[in-house]
């Protein structure tokens, strides 16, 4: 039977809880409330709490997992664990495929912020310094995420004295309102991919001090946070630009400065847009490359890409290979077309999550069944009411890796046993 080299326990709770704000507080708290806006219109605050109430659910379910499997993989690894093969390598091949065009998202992004005639290059720059940052271990990763996530709070507060300090738009303005009630659900499906992030410190599991204590710790204490200020940013944004000029805004968060009392600020936004950036996209390769680690361990995934090494023990192959992925898609990838295939993609991820923790037999109070069903059913729900063009072009990469996987196992099987 082979052996892997284990990767070693560093992070305690601030660290971990760190990692996963960083996560969600990325490039998504920058741009996603305007799309989320122009489907909803004002009741793009009620889209934050659908999103905010199903993602809950996923971290209690998350956390119920994590606790009793300490492993790299998150949902990769429990839906093996508790549902069988093939619900793992759902969970795990939505997860790398959708956050690997995450990864691509989040540098594009911080391209256009920083060099927007040169967004590529120097999108491309960003991964390879970003890279060599984890390969040179999980700590350093920690360490330069809690320096961002500073950054971004700073911003975040900020953009909130901003916004109150106003001015603000009159009442005929305000009255305005793009969206219907019919947006709302699609509009939450938006959403949910700035909420996402907590995942990150359930694919850290193996890296995790006291992961039964700490992990469960680090997620609800990173949602929370999260959701706090994504509520607050929500109201604010709709009282301070109007539903009208916030939908047809491109940088948000950048206009409630721009236009306020406060603009001679804006430099102080795009760079905090930077950072939020650069911290999502740390905390997106290192989870990606982790769980392409389980993957490969398992053979669901080529097994080089399972290969510890280097004197920070590090998935020196998986994260270089999740490099390459994403700077071959920076080549080709439009910023925008991404979010909704990222959003499918984890909330299938979700669902597989919520799914193996209803077949759990111990659980605490506070986790019971019906709330894992709730979150399969809302993950699904999402899902479907995205837009037609993310729907059809995650569900295809699904079924691509469902038919590749299916076929490699056909093809194990006609092979004689040595």
């Amino acid at each position: 039977m082979q052996t892997h080299q284990r990767l070693q326990r560093r992070l305690g709770v601030f660290d971990a809880t760190a990692i996963g704000l960083g996560s969600m507080l990325g490039a998504g708290v920058f741009v996603v409330f305007s799309p989320a806006t122009a489907l909803a219109g004002r009741l793009m605050i009620v889209s934050v709490l659908i999103a905010g109430a199903i993602a809950y659910c996923n971290a209690v379910a998350s956390a119920q997992l994590a606790a009793k499997y300490p492993a790299s993989g998150g949902t990769y690894v429990y839906g093996r664990k508790q549902l069988g093969e093939w619900p793992g390598f759902i969970a795990g091949w939505g997860f790398v495929t959708g956050k690997t065009a995450s990864c691509a998202a989040m540098a594009l992004t911080f391209g256009y912020y920083v060099a927007p005639d040169y967004a590529t290059p120097v999108a491309v720059a960003a991964v390879a310094v970003l890279t060599a940052v984890n390969l040179m271990g999980i700590t350093r990763t920690a360490l330069l995420t809690r320096v961002l996530l500073g950054i971004v709070l700073a911003t975040l507060v900020f953009v909130a004295v901003a916004g109150v300090m106003g001015p603000h738009p009159g009442p005929g303005v305000s009255a305005e309102s793009p969206g219907s009630g019919w947006g709302i659900l699609p509009a939450a499906g938006l959403m949910f991919f700035a909420f996402a992030g907590y995942a990150r410190i359930a694919t850290l599991g193996e890296e995790v001090k006291n992961p039964t204590r700490t992990i469960p710790r680090a997620i609800l204490a990173a949602l929370a946070a999260a959701f706090v200020i994504y509520l607050g940013l929500a109201v604010l944004l709709l009282w301070h630009l109007s539903p009208r000029r916030l939908a047809g805004s491109v940088s948000p968060l950048l206009d409630v400065v721009a236009f306020s009392s406060l603009s001679a600020g804006s430099p102080l936004v795009q760079a905090g847009a930077a950072a939020a950036c650069l911290g999502a996209l740390l905390a997106l390769i290192t989870g990606v490359g982790r769980t392409a680690l389980a993957m490969a361990r398992e053979r669901d995934l080529p097994a080089p890409l399972a290969r510890v090494g280097g004197r920070h023990t590090v998935p020196v192959v998986a994260e270089l290979s999740v490099a390459a992925a994403v700077v071959a898609l920076l080549i080709t990838t439009d910023v925008l077309t991404v979010v909704g295939f990222s959003s499918f993609g984890v909330l299938i991820y979700y669902s597989v999550t919520n799914a193996a923790a209803f077949t759990l037999t111990e659980r605490p109070a506070s986790a019971p069944r019906w709330m894992n069903a709730a979150g399969f059913a809302g993950c699904l729900l999402l899902a479907a009411t995205l837009p037609f063009a993310s729907v059809a072009g995650m569900a295809a990469v699904l079924a691509a890796g469902i038919a590749g996987r299916f076929l490699v196992l056909r093809f194990r099987k006609r092979q004689p046993r040595p």
